[in-house]
């Protein structure tokens, strides 16, 4: 069955705040191999201007993937998991994330196409701290492969 169209212009509003930590920074970097002082040292980054340790770009996947999540479960859109793919993901980063951001995030639906039987979801998620500074606006493209005949 199609993603049903009305669902453009959905929003889900922030569930809850996640704390940007040095450690899990840190962690981050080794699990994608990059070896930047800016990630772990806190003198380093000082160094550099920023007033902490910043995290490498794609960080943010690990609280994004979230709500990315909140879209897909949402029951009333009724999306077969089994049959999605991520077709694209994107990143605009307004400033670097560093420890001790508290980042909450606001995910839109943007558009809900078809296209050779298959269904597309491009889901917009704002990524402010929680006193509103905007920090990372991301775009994926969610395709929900059409069933076989």
């Amino acid at each position: 069955m199609p993603l049903d169209p009305s669902f453009i212009g959905r929003t889900y509003p922030p569930e809850t705040t996640y704390e940007v930590g040095r450690a899990k920074i840190a962690e981050f970097a080794r699990a994608i191999g990059d070896d930047n002082p800016l990630y772990r040292d806190v003198d380093a980054a000082k160094a550099a201007g920023h007033d902490d340790v910043i995290a490498p770009p794609t960080f943010l996947t690990v609280i994004n993937i979230r709500a990315i999540n909140e879209v897909v479960e949402d029951p009333e859109l009724g999306l077969d998991y089994d049959r999605m793919v991520h077709g694209d993901q994107r990143f605009v980063h307004h400033r670097p994330v560093r420890a001790g951001d508290r980042l909450q995030i606001t995910t839109h639906i943007d558009d809900i196409f078809v296209r050779a039987g298959n269904d597309f979801l491009s889901v917009r998620a704002e990524i402010a701290t929680d006193d509103g500074e905007l920090v990372c606006t991301t775009h994926a493209q969610l395709v929900v492969r059409g069933e076989r005949s």
